[in-house]
Parts: C-alpha cells; sequence; structure tokens
C-alpha cells in the first residue's frame, strides 16, 4: 500500500515534524562539535598514525611514557575507535587501537586517513616467525606482506598449477602421502584499486620504498629480558623478508613451513597486509615492525605472555626510533 501526506492526520504530520526538528537539533550540535575538534586537530599541521591491533600493545605504549597527549584535545572518538592526540620524539603522532584481524585494521586505518592530515603510517605488533632464522624477540621489517587468507579450493583430482605454489592436503596424509578428498588449494590474488591507476591483480604488497630505506639503517638495542625472564640471546632487527596476513592465528608446524619453503613468508599476523593496502591506494607512505613472540607452531609448547611483552616492547622501540628520524 502507498501513503501519500494526505493519509496523515494533520496533528501526527505535526507532531512527525518536531520529531524531526528534535533529532535534527540533537544529532547537528554534536557532528559539528566532532568536525571543529577535526580542524583544530589537523591546524596542528600532518600528524604520522601510528597504529596498532592488540590490546596489549597499546598497554605496553601507554606505560612506556614516549606519547605525549596533546593538551588541547588529547583523544577523539570516532565510529568506535578513539584516536589519540599527541606526540613521539617531537612528532605530531595519532596512535589509534584498530582491533584484530583484517576487516577491523582496514576500516580503522581508512578512518584514520579521511578525517586527519596524515602524512604517513607507522604499524607495529607482534607476530610468529616461520623461519627459523628469526627467533624470539626479534623485530622484522618487511619489505612485502601478502595476504594469504584468500583461496581457491580446487576439486579433488584437479591438475596441478605451474604458476603457483598449491597446498595439496594429500601430501599431509599421515602415516603416508596420497589422495585427499580436501584437494587442494591456491592463493589467489588481491584487486588493488589505487588513485590515478586502473584497477591491479596484485599478491605482494610493498610498504613505503623510501621509508624502508630509512629503517633499514636504524639502530636500535633491543631488550633481552622481561621481568625475571630472559632470552638467551639478545634479539635483532631483521630487514628485507617478507610477511603473510590472513585472519588466522597460526600454530601448525607444517603450514608453517608450507609458507616458507613455497613464498618465502618469514613472519605471519593477521593485519599488517590490510594496514599496507589501506594506505597504498591514496599512495600513503607506511612501515610495519612486527617483534616475534612464538614460531606459529614451530615451537614445542605455546609462548608465554613474557615473551609476547617483550616482542611488543622491542617492536614499540624500533617504531619509536623510526619516527624520531622521520619526524625531525
Amino acid at each position: 500500500m502507498a501513503w501519500s501526506c494526505r493519509a496523515i492526520p494533520p496533528q501526527a504530520m505535526m507532531l512527525l515534524s518536531l520529531l524531526l526538528a528534535a533529532g535534527s537539533a540533537v544529532a547537528l550540535p554534536a557532528m559539528d562539535g566532532v568536525r571543529w575538534q577535526l580542524d583544530r586537530i589537523n591546524q596542528r599541521g600532518p600528524s604520522l598514525g601510528l597504529v596498532m591491533s592488540y590490546v596489549d600493545e597499546a598497554t605496553v605504549l601507554q606505560a612506556s611514557g614516549y606519547f605525549t597527549p596533546w593538551r588541547v584535545f588529547p583523544l577523539l572518538d570516532l565510529y568506535g575507535r578513539r584516536f589519540h592526540i599527541g606526540s613521539v620524539r617531537g612528532a605530531n603522532v595519532i596512535y589509534v587501537l584498530t582491533g584484530q584481524r583484517r576487516l577491523n585494521a582496514a576500516v580503522t586505518v581508512q578512518t584514520l586517513i579521511n578525517m586527519f592530515s596524515v602524512s604517513g603510517i607507522v604499524h607495529y605488533g607482534t607476530a610468529g616467525s616461520s623461519n627459523d632464522s628469526v627467533s624470539f624477540g626479534d623485530v622484522s621489517v618487511p619489505k612485502l606482506v601478502a595476504h594469504t587468507g584468500a583461496w581457491t579450493w580446487k576439486k579433488f583430482k584437479s591438475p596441478e598449477e605451474s604458476s603457483s605454489a598449491e597446498l595439496r592436503f594429500g601430501e599431509y596424509n599421515i602415516p603416508n602421502r596420497g589422495d585427499n578428498l580436501l584437494g587442494s588449494l591456491t592463493f589467489r590474488n588481491e584487486e588493488l584499486y589505487s588513485v590515478g591507476k586502473p584497477m591491479q591483480e596484485v599478491f605482494w604488497l610493498p610498504v613505503d620504498s623510501v621509508w624502508f630505506r630509512i629503517a633499514e639503517q636504524l639502530k636500535v638495542k633491543l631488550e633481552r629480558c622481561y621481568d625475571t625472564f630472559c632470552l638467551p640471546a639478545t634479539p635483532k632487527i631483521v630487514s628485507g623478508l617478507r610477511g603473510s596476513s590472513a585472519d588466522i592465528f597460526l600454530d601448525n608446524a607444517e603450514y608453517r613451513k608450507f609458507l616458507f619453503r613455497e613464498y618465502g613468508m618469514s613472519t605471519v599476523d593477521e593485519e599488517s597486509a590490510a594496514v599496507v593496502m589501506t594506505t597504498t591506494s591514496p599512495g600513503i607512505p607506511v612501515i610495519v615492525f612486527r617483534g616475534v613472540s612464538d614460531l606459529a607452531g614451530g615451537e614445542p609448547s605455546w609462548s608465554s605472555t613474557s615473551l609476547s611483552n617483550l616482542a611488543t616492547i622491542n617492536a614499540l622501540k624500533v617504531a619509536v626510533e623510526f619516527i624520531a628520524t622521520v619526524g625531525k
């Protein structure tokens, strides 16, 4: 049934108008206040966006003393995210906790670059290592990252493709290899939309080349101990490796080996590829620092909280030194 204004009694029409006016009166000042605050924040000049995905990673930053809140507007809440306004080592910084996994990371970073004047994105956090030469507490500065959670799952007994590595489930049968009804899968490319360019299908996503060269030169003494726990050797910064991101917490030794053997992926996490892809589209510089907190199933048991905290502290130390360098 179609409704018309004639079908609505005059009293109801007046009430509806009053309700709409009241709703507008409530909504508009709130939006105007946010816009005014955004304008005031952006008048400071461009800021570096500092993003992390886990609550513990944000807690380490808050406890470190590196971040100094801006006394005018120390924070702003937008779309369920809290953006902290301030500085790190003299450089304007806006930091935000994205939440875990790909969608949360992409939405938060997109909000950050849409609403604030941002000169680049620095992403830090923890990761698992899929490379035996990258161990606990080390900080990886990947040159390339890829999203490995998009698959083509093939039919049983499909012919093998020569263009890309396949994960064939039958090869992992025990006690003997053979056929497996799950068949096989291959990774799919991402569709990258960039300003001024046609859509590209890509697998590898590079971080900013200029920022990567700066990060390669960083000299940071990483922590070996956390509370009473100490690693047997001092961790190191490892640059130029490849990283894998997927909406998966990886704790499987064989899949870990597959990623490194077939793709040369040294670290695994859930957000880096989303952060890099979101910033690559508008051409904003981005860099990633990931501290190794576990071996992605390669260790005999689950990692301790101390290892996770140590990995976060080391990744943050490198990120802060980078911010101090590019923010001069």
